[in-house]
């Protein structure tokens, strides 16, 4: 007779851990955490909490959605950047290979220097432009180097209809402006949170099930919509999307410029392309293409309510 697996997700309210709140929801019992919660602890500053409340409560699969995600902030918060995204997870991943329960983790694109024009592997090597990339990268070392059973999956330009993002931000833009000038020479895939969570809830469920193939399973994996396109070239997919579907818009033009035009105090990679070839290999999962998930995202957040 199988037990229910039980899960500890922490991070529960952002955009990501909103959407794992579904999508692990039919894989066993979730006990949903973050840093204002009272039944556990799922603050990532406080390292001792999060491995008593681990220890407690011995999931068999620790979800980590919690993340320091300020780019420009961790610049002169590396202190806090580095608690949270590298000493915290080290902590649950001590915690978890303690107690046997698989870790699943995300990190960024930002891990890697941005060079090139290729989608890049999981093997190629990491560079770091930022301290909130060299944090993730520390971070997922850390997860590696405990011995855990574990999931980390980089991701890119996420994107959600719950809280604030990029179409959105250009779409309040294009309402007020004629011209808007857009980085053309920055290149991903916008993945929203609701495929990031649900590729992880199948993901978890092979792992919890295939104990066996445990070794073989363990390691990093790119989870990103298929395709790729600049931030300028989004932008226009949104501003023609809601124009088609009626919505009327200022905006006239949509100006390509480099990235150097809107200097940051996070240096940012120019190449985020990321190969999904060992995810589909190793779980049979096909991620679709960027467009779709743009275009229900859009669909949700100006749907009447």
């Amino acid at each position: 007779m199988h037990t229910t697996p039980k899960i500890l997700l922490l991070g529960k309210n952002g955009q990501l851990g909103w959407e794992l709140q579904r999508a692990l929801a039919p894989l066993g019992t979730v006990i949903s955490l973050d840093r204002h919660s009272t039944e556990g602890c799922g603050d990532l500053a406080d390292l001792d909490g999060l491995a008593a409340t681990v220890r407690a409560l011995r999931p068999d699969a620790v979800v980590n959605a919690a993340a320091y995600t300020a780019v420009d902030k961790a610049e002169a918060d590396a202190g806090l950047a580095r608690r949270v995204n590298a000493e915290a997870p080290a902590v649950l991943a001590e915690a978890a290979r303690e107690s046997g329960a698989w870790l699943v983790h995300y990190s960024t694109d930002y891990v890697f220097d941005g060079e090139g024009q290729h989608f890049r592997d999981e093997d190629e090597p990491t560079g770091p432009l930022n301290v909130y990339g060299r944090t993730k990268l520390d971070g997922e070392l850390a997860i590696r180097r405990s011995g855990c059973r574990h999931l980390i999956l980089r991701t890119s330009w996420v994107h959600a209809a719950r809280g604030g993002n990029f179409a959105r931000t250009m779409l309040r833009l294009a309402a007020e402006r004629e011209r808007l000038t857009v980085v053309d020479d920055q290149f991903g895939a916008p993945t929203g949170a609701d495929l990031l969570a649900d590729l992880s809830g199948h993901m978890l469920r092979d792992a919890l099930r295939r104990p066996a193939d445990a070794a073989a399973l363990t390691g990093v994996y790119h989870a990103v919509a298929a395709g790729e396109t600049s931030w300028h070239a989004y932008a226009s997919h949104v501003i023609d999307w809601v124009r088609r579907h009626g919505q009327a818009l200022a905006v006239r033009e949509i100006a390509p410029v480099p990235a150097s035009t809107f200097p940051t105090p996070a240096r940012r990679p120019h190449n985020s392309r990321l190969s999904t070839a060992r995810l589909q290999q190793a779980f049979g999962l096909v991620p679709p293409p960027w467009q779709d998930g743009v275009d229900r995202m859009l669909a949700e957040v100006l749907a009447p309510r």
